[in-house]
């Protein structure tokens, strides 16, 4: 199981997780089957400015048509917009990309579109904007608020890989920290079994999610808007594809947030290494928090969670196992605000009670009450592994367990071996070893890091504002905790709000807190 990098809350009390999407309406699927797969290897080049360029009038000159939404009142509004399956045959088969939108309430005053991306990969941003809607009132104000659900994920030609009964099933038997021979080969049979059914149900889609495709889909749909810049809200996976799009039009950049940034120049191990250091900062500032120490913190969680390797909970008819302890815990330090949850969920396992636990890992693994799972974790895969070509041998994964453990006793395992069984046996070859995001001639980008981040840690922030480059990469730092710090810090409100809606950049290494 990846750790996510999305944005993820937890109201205390009420275990409601935002960004935790259920799977929309059908997915409408492309029009055609593609005659060929796409060529890898190669790291996209920039395209020249202007509108969007090399597409037909077919898809450039669309207009959405804008209606009310099926399951979603109020002021919102949906649309589609058809974007090339392939974008290197623009007049061939295409993909219809769903659209939500709420106009700004000062028309006068209205600056233009701001498109949210709200991580993942495979957040869908018809569902989740509507949700945190709140948090960018001030922004509504002057923008129309748009969300979208990127290419393979939700309306948008979901990628769907397995049904319910066979999630429900892997998530019980298999060992997410294998220990013997047969561990280690069911779990990386169970990730090539996940593989070839993305390939069954979602063949034709798989081999075009990559962030590369959903930013030149991003580009088309700034134009079909009526914008001639982008202004762009990414967070933590979204500032992937936000310094993508930077990469390949710079000159079609308007104002772009990046809140709770990846990395851009590390590969599959880097990132595992970050999220791993990440995960146990934030574990052993959560210690600090109830009056342990950090190393005593640790031990208390490691001894349950060897207990549980051993002998897993019963809660009714299903198990606590050490990796959905692991997906619980792990949620929990998203924000500050969770940990408290965190506490009464450990006092429960150790009291023999494995519920509150399993019940934050079904929440971030997108179970509801009646054992139906959403699809977000299929189309973060097919993403992953579409821009991703690295595809790691459990070997690789074995030689980084002794590295990963010191670094993180709860962590360390699970996400060492995840940089194996993620991709393993993926049906499709994937793009390039790390996304390019430099931007030379592109306006100034805001690039916003919390040092207490657990998912996308604070020096991601560091390096994206470098990659970008100079000029271009405007790093604003936050010294708090949490995935993402709009909304959260009154000091990064403000400062992202005064770029977004008067074009004031703030200063290279503005700290708030």
């Amino acid at each position: 199981m990846h750790i996510r990098r999305h944005l993820t809350a937890l109201a205390v009390g009420g275990l409601l997780v935002t960004g935790c999407t259920g799977t929309g309406a059908p997915a409408p699927a492309p029009t055609s089957a593609p005659a060929s797969a796409p060529s890898s290897g190669a790291k996209p080049s920039p395209a020249a400015g202007g509108s969007a360029p090399g597409l037909p009038a077919s898809l450039t000159g669309q207009r959405p048509d804008w209606q009310r939404c099926d399951d979603i009142g109020g002021d919102w509004r949906c649309a589609t917009v058809n974007v090339p399956l392939d974008h290197a045959k623009p007049t061939g088969a295409t993909l219809p990309v769903a659209l939500i939108r709420k106009e700004a309430t000062d028309r006068k005053r209205r600056i233009g579109s701001l498109l949210f991306n709200f991580g993942g990969p495979g957040g869908s941003g018809v569902d989740i904007l509507p949700e945190l809607a709140g948090e960018y009132e001030a922004l509504g104000e002057r923008y129309d608020l748009v969300g979208f659900d990127p290419r393979g994920v939700s309306r948008s030609s979901g990628v769907v890989c397995r049904t319910d009964a066979e999630q429900a099933a892997a998530e019980a038997r298999v060992d997410s920290t294998p220990d013997t021979p047969a561990e280690e080969a069911a779990y990386l049979k169970d990730a090539a079994d996940f593989g070839a059914g993305c390939a069954r149900r979602s063949g034709t889609v798989i081999p075009y999610t990559t962030t590369t495709a959903t930013a030149r889909d991003l580009d088309l749909i700034r134009h079909v808007l009526g914008d001639d810049k982008l202004r762009y809200f990414g967070i933590s996976y979204g500032t992937q594809l936000g310094g993508t799009y930077a990469h390949l039009f710079p000159r079609n950049v308007g104002r772009l947030v990046l809140d709770a940034v990846v990395d851009p120049t590390a590969d599959t191990a880097g990132h595992a290494r970050h999220q791993t250091i990440g995960f146990q900062r934030a574990l052993d500032n959560y210690a600090k928090s109830t009056g342990r120490t950090p190393a005593a913190g640790t031990a208390r969680i490691t001894t349950l969670l060897a207990m549980l390797d051993r002998r897993p909970l019963e809660v009714g008819d299903r198990r606590l196992t050490e990796g959905l302890a692991i997906t619980g815990i792990a949620v929990t330090l998203y924000a500050e605000s969770s940990w408290p949850l965190l506490t009464e969920a450990l006092e429960a396992a150790e009291s023999g009670d494995g519920g509150p636990l399993l019940r934050l890992a079904d929440a971030y693994n997108d179970r509801d009450e009646q054992g139906r799972y959403a699809t977000q974790s299929h189309s973060q895969r097919a993403i992953s592994c579409a821009d991703s070509s690295e595809r790691p041998t459990a070997a690789r994964a074995k030689a980084l367990l002794p590295e990963f453990r010191r670094l993180s006793p709860v962590f360390g395992a699970f996400l060492a071996w995840d940089t194996a069984g993620w991709c393993a046996g993926w049906p499709v070859k994937g793009e390039a070893r790390t996304p390019a995001a430099s931007a030379p001639g592109a306006a100034p980008v805001l690039v916003v890091g919390t040092t207490g981040d657990p998912a996308t840690p604070y020096e991601g922030a560091e390096r994206m504002a470098e990659e970008l480059g100079e000029g271009v990469g405007i790093l604003v730092t936050n010294k708090g905790e949490g995935h993402g710090a709009y909304g959260t810090s009154a000091c990064v409100t403000r400062t992202v709000d005064a770029y977004l809606l008067d074009g004031k950049v703030p200063a290279y290494g503005t700290t708030c807190g």
